[in-house]
């Protein structure tokens, strides 16, 4: 089993290096599909808000929003993009490319893993087994015991120099500074108990090597920070332009380390339905609880969707229904033959 996803991530990644073929969507094309999607799914009223966090309960469930950036800086959107929801866990995929970032890929290979765990995003099963033999470090960042433990890893010397260095990459990746939403920041702080648990077992058994409240505490506002499906668009887009924001021109991460981050979003990144997910579209994705959706279609552009209300994995119902349209009418899947 866990010679099998290994593979899949490095035929992840072989995709990724070689994707970069042409890619020739007119303008009107992109617009038209992004259109359809959203007409076909506006109306639909499946899933509901996350609710164990009080503050996403109160979300207005009819928020609607795409937003697809190509890897020239072209940005398309139809919908809502104007309102704001909680980053949540897609703020896992940018605070494991900071810490590759400055640490290289293999300080998160060889001590978190990258491999599917095959169980909830919360469980500490996998973590468990790893300790027991059975099956070596059975986790990856995507996961909370494994994103607890990269937060821990972020370069600082401070609380407050860790979270500026933190926020201020995320806000590079999409362009404009982020902030965070303090009613969700507070909400969530009072109610992550488990993940306070998930800190203190992750630093019992070495993964963090000191301070897990601090590591905990500053995952749970990395969770809050507010964004609109533009700025999701993006930072996808920059994952799909090799670390260079699309937008701004800036270098936000060096492109040499950009497969590694989208294998594990492709093979870890919808939660327990992250293989269902890669089955249909292709795309290295992520999803959040607080409704927004990334996918990235590298060479050629990354699109999101926020649309709070979710299914029982947690993912956006709407966005996974209108990215998956969108890509395969504008044949954005990597591991698609294309004739010549």
């Amino acid at each position: 089993m866990r010679q099998r996803r290994s593979f899949l991530a490095i035929a992840v990644a072989c995709a990724v290096l070689t994707a970069g073929v042409a890619w020739a969507q007119s303008a009107t094309e992109v617009d038209a599909a992004l259109k359809a999607a959203y007409d076909r799914y506006k109306a639909l009223k499946e899933g509901a808000n996350a609710d164990y966090i009080p503050a996403l309960a109160k979300v207005d469930p009819s928020i609607y929003g795409i937003a697809l950036v190509t890897v020239d800086g072209k940005v398309h959107t139809a919908g809502d993009i104007r309102s704001e929801v909680s980053i949540q866990s897609i703020s896992k995929v940018f605070t494991l490319a900071k810490v590759i970032e400055e640490q290289g890929p293999e300080a998160i290979a060889s001590t978190i893993g990258v491999d599917a765990t095959g169980m909830r995003f919360n469980s500490i099963v996998a973590v468990e087994m790893a300790q027991k033999g059975l099956g070596g470090p059975e986790m990856n960042s995507l996961v909370n015991p494994g994103a607890i433990s990269t937060t821990s890893m972020l370069k600082g010397k401070t609380r407050s120099e860790i979270w500026t260095g933190l926020l201020g990459f995320y806000s590079e990746f999409a362009g404009r500074p982020l902030s965070v939403n303090q009613e969700v920041f507070k909400s969530e702080a009072e109610t992550n108990q488990r993940n306070q648990a998930i800190g203190m077992l992750m630093y019992a058994y070495g993964y963090i090597k000191a301070n897990p409240q601090q590591a905990t505490d500053i995952y749970t506002e990395q969770c809050s920070v507010s964004v609109n499906a533009k700025d999701l668009a993006t930072m996808a887009a920059t994952l799909a332009n090799a670390g260079k924001n699309p937008v701004t021109g800036k270098q936000v991460m060096q492109a040499v380390y950009v497969p590694n981050v989208l294998a594990v979003m492709a093979t870890a990144g919808l939660y327990d339905d992250s293989g269902k997910w890669l089955f249909r579209t292709g795309l290295p994705g992520k999803s959040g609880v607080g409704g927004g959706l990334i996918a990235v279609s590298p060479g050629r552009f990354g699109i999101a969707v926020v649309s709070p209300p979710l299914d029982e994995a947690g993912n956006s119902v709407r966005a996974q229904k209108a990215i998956a349209d969108i890509s395969n009418a504008l044949g954005g899947n990597p591991y698609a033959a294309r004739p010549k």
